[in-house]
């Protein structure tokens, strides 16, 4: 049997599919908020990433990749995941590292991207000098180095004590270094800007307002170059919006599902 990312399916197997996909650093935990919502439409399936939750590390290795892991690698682990579940199309949500997979399955698989919702996203995040430095840091001292500089990268002063802010942090924590740094090699590597008028999915942006890891310009940027893209933002936000205002990333979300729903049947 294929190994597969690590993931949860909640809401009616014959309901229409929608994947969603976390952040770096986060589990499939992070879109807690609003999956019971989701699924009472939608057959939601979340994922983890590699080291992250309980998807192993090594998952990508075992698949026989050497070379520095790529976006496109993590795309390919949910085009595996969707064909495990007998899912052919489906909707694709992400924050951050999760949207930019689900930007290049749209600009690479569109026949399996029907609609798409970028999260606190980007198409480039930033040099690959940072990711190459954060991710020897996180090779060296594990992602213990990272946890006090979370709260402030992923949530408003005001909301950075929280207890729901505390658990993500906990997420960090709890995140293996090699998948981590491996998933820091991916967002080095990843720059979609010349490829974003390829994606023909409606699509959806929402961007926090005082995000300082994907600021609005780079929200601005997504919803410029996708032809038709709607851009919403989320006030008292930071990067990991879900969990900070869950109920304004839902109404979002359930708009933008709502006003282009999938109609597909599973399986091939």
């Amino acid at each position: 049997m294929t190994a597969v990312l690590h993931h949860r399916c909640d809401g009616p197997t014959g309901a229409p599919p929608l994947l969603l996909g976390p952040s770096l650093g986060t589990s499939l935990a992070v879109w807690d908020a609003q999956a019971p919502a989701l699924a009472e439409r939608h057959r939601v399936v979340r994922w983890d990433l590699p080291g992250h939750g309980g998807t192993p590390a090594g998952l990508l290795r075992a698949l026989g990749t050497d070379l520095a892991v790529t976006v496109a690698d993590l795309a390919g682990l949910v085009i595996t995941l969707a064909d495990s579940l007998g899912i052919d199309r489906f909707a694709y949500a992400g924050v951050s590292l999760g949207g930019a997979v689900g930007a290049w399955l749209a600009v690479h698989h569109p026949e399996r991207v029907t609609t798409l919702a970028l999260v606190c996203s980007s198409a480039r995040f930033g040099g690959p000098e940072g990711w190459q430095e954060r991710a020897a840091l996180v090779r060296g001292q594990g992602t213990e180095a990272l946890t006090s500089g979370a709260p402030g990268r992923w949530f408003t002063p005001a909301f950075a004590h929280t207890p729901a802010a505390t658990a993500m942090v906990g997420d960090l924590l709890a995140t293996s270094a090699a998948g981590y740094a491996d998933c820091c090699d991916a967002l080095a590597g990843f720059d979609l800007r010349a490829d974003l008028a390829r994606i023909t999915a409606p699509t959806l942006v929402v961007a926090g307002q005082q995000d300082p890891a994907t600021p609005l310009d780079h929200a601005t940027e997504l919803a410029d170059g996708i032809p038709g893209a709607v851009l919403v933002e989320i006030p008292a936000a930071s990067h990991l919006a879900p969990v900070e205002q869950p109920g304004p990333v839902l109404a979002a979300l359930t708009g933008h599902l709502a006003a282009h729903p999938t109609h597909c049947q599973e399986g091939h």
